[in-house]
């Protein structure tokens, strides 16, 4: 039996958008927030989001970091009860990080640039070295992102990704090359000792009327991964 207690889960269009940088009026934003926070149940000063940039950097949540004053990185970690972790995305895949023995919780953002430079390890790492969690108590939920049909990317990506030893996320057709971003991810939990993963099948970009799609639609909202220690 678990010590701890966790709830997560993802939201979509129906939960409107999140991201307070896609050029959304700010009032919205903030009531879109407090919607979401009244649907699931916590308080939302509490809920800890990112400046994402696109890197592998992991920020152990301090007690300065709040719904006011996200930190500047691409993955959240904490054993704090009732604090909200929350990743966005719109295309990206956000890796939702349990263990309910040791009582930690991540979210990790995990586009091409994160999976390229495997963040997901950097997260695993941390569980294991600050907190001891043991890799099998990590249970793992995989949110939706973009396909890999839906993912063309240029001849440079294609030779990066050989460079890192990632060309099995490659495939080429018609000389377009396309990218498997989840593939990445799942090799690269596997790697790190993680046996229970749960991916989503579905396809920001196929779906466009349930979810957010950067590549399909430009400028656009934020869905959005989100757990919480109780």
């Amino acid at each position: 039996m678990s010590l701890y207690q966790t709830k997560f889960f993802f939201t979509s269009k129906e939960d409107d958008n999140l991201a307070f940088h896609v050029n959304d009026d700010k009032s919205k934003v903030i009531n879109n927030h407090k919607k979401l926070a009244l649907k699931h149940g916590y308080e939302l000063d509490k809920l800890v989001h990112m400046k994402q940039i696109h890197s592998d950097i992991v920020h152990v949540v301090a007690s300065d970091n709040t719904f006011e004053n996200p930190p500047t990185c691409d993955a959240l970690i904490t054993n704090k009860k009732d604090t909200p972790l929350m990743v966005m995305v719109a295309d990206c895949t956000p890796v939702i990080f349990i263990d309910e023995t040791k009582g930690v919780i991540a979210v990790a953002h995990a586009g091409r640039q994160g999976a390229f430079k495997n963040i997901v390890k950097n997260v695993v790492d941390i569980f294991v070295s600050k907190y001891a969690s043991n890799t099998k108590d990590i249970k793992v939920q995989i949110g939706t992102s973009i396909c890999q049909a839906c993912y063309e990317v240029g001849a440079e990506i294609e030779a990066e990704a050989k460079e890192l030893g990632l060309a099995y996320a490659i495939e080429k057709k018609d000389n377009s090359f396309y990218l498997d971003v989840n593939s990445i991810i799942l090799k690269q939990l596997k790697e790190c000792g993680i046996l229970d993963i749960e991916l989503s099948k579905k396809c920001s970009s196929c779906d466009k009327e349930e979810y957010y799609s950067y590549r399909r639609d430009g400028q656009t909202g934020r869905f959005a991964g989100v757990v919480i220690l109780t």
